[in-house]
């Protein structure tokens, strides 16, 4: 094979992922013009017409779509090689796919990922944000983030955050028309805002009070599968939500919503990166975990 269409071949599959030459020229550190010379290059050798240009965006042709379709596992695969020898050399690097909810890359990950990813540039990060648990073993995962209740037994565990709390919240608006909770049991006959997960099943809220646990399966109009949605809809009135408190402190302190049966919102533990085993640990993995694990 001519070696040229391999490196034509990964600047093509850069421009459908980037959806730009210009995005693919700054992914691979390359000139625009060059991206262009080197699809055209390539189109031209194998007479089809592998992107759809218009001034706004580039897409693969059908033709396109099944070569990337056949092309990605090849290119994968070499990255992964690639990776691993720069690892037996004992630095970070090569593809490393990480499980998480969607609050932890929120809130832990995302708003410290530019660091990381300046300090390895060799690593490859795969996040996936969902908030259906990840057998990290059977999705092919490196590693996950949940919280310190739902792990595994088997898995090693390391903290990546602080202690959390729930937090009962509406608006003022709510309680004109409703009276404040005093017991977990008056929640029945309020309108909740209730949270479906990625699995299907909608949270049961779960209370604890010096050692008591009481889980009581709210009702309301309303359900929302982000929290960042049940907020929203709570500071518009749409009933009672029970949201980690660090999300809604600002709006407490302003008035904007109004806390309830705080003390039956003790808190528990937070968010943890788990992974299966200490042999052989990848120096990408040893990079992710000490980077974000809590310092103590």
């Amino acid at each position: 094979m001519d070696r040229t269409k391999l490196s034509q071949l990964a600047v093509f599959a850069a421009v459908a992922e980037a959806g730009s030459f210009r995005g693919a020229a700054r992914e691979l550190n390359i000139a625009p013009s060059a991206i262009s010379h080197a699809v055209s290059s390539l189109e031209a050798s194998l007479n089809l017409r592998l992107l759809s240009r218009t001034t706004r965006s580039v897409a693969p042709t059908e033709e396109g779509q099944r070569l990337l379709e056949t092309l990605a596992p090849a290119l994968d695969n070499i990255s992964a090689a690639l990776g691993s020898l720069a690892e037996k050399a004992g630095r970070p690097a090569g593809p490393l796919r990480v499980t998480m909810t969607r609050l932890a890359a929120e809130d832990l990950i995302v708003p410290r990922i530019g660091e990381f990813l300046r300090l390895y540039p060799e690593i490859e990060l795969d996040l996936r944000a969902d908030d259906r648990f990840e057998d990290v073993v059977a999705g092919g995962y490196d590693a996950g983030l949940r919280l310190g209740e739902h792990l595994e037994p088997d898995m090693i565990a390391v903290r990546a955050g602080p202690p959390l709390s729930g937090a009962i919240v509406a608006s003022p608006s709510y309680f004109e028309d409703h009276p404040i909770p005093l017991q977990p049991q008056d929640l029945l006959s309020h309108r909740c805002i209730r949270r479906r997960f990625g699995s299907g099943r909608i949270y049961r809220w779960e209370l604890e009070k010096q050692g008591k646990t009481v889980v009581v399966d709210v009702r309301g109009p309303l359900i929302l599968s982000d929290q960042t949605l049940i907020r929203t809809a709570a500071l518009d009135g749409a009933g009672l939500a029970f949201i980690f408190d660090e999300r809604i402190m600002q709006d407490v302190r302003q008035g904007r919503l109004v806390r309830v049966l705080e003390d039956w919102c003790e808190p528990f533990d937070g968010f943890y990166i788990y992974y299966p085993s200490r042999q052989q640990m990848r120096p990408a993995l040893r990079a992710f975990v000490d980077f974000f694990r809590v310092k103590t």
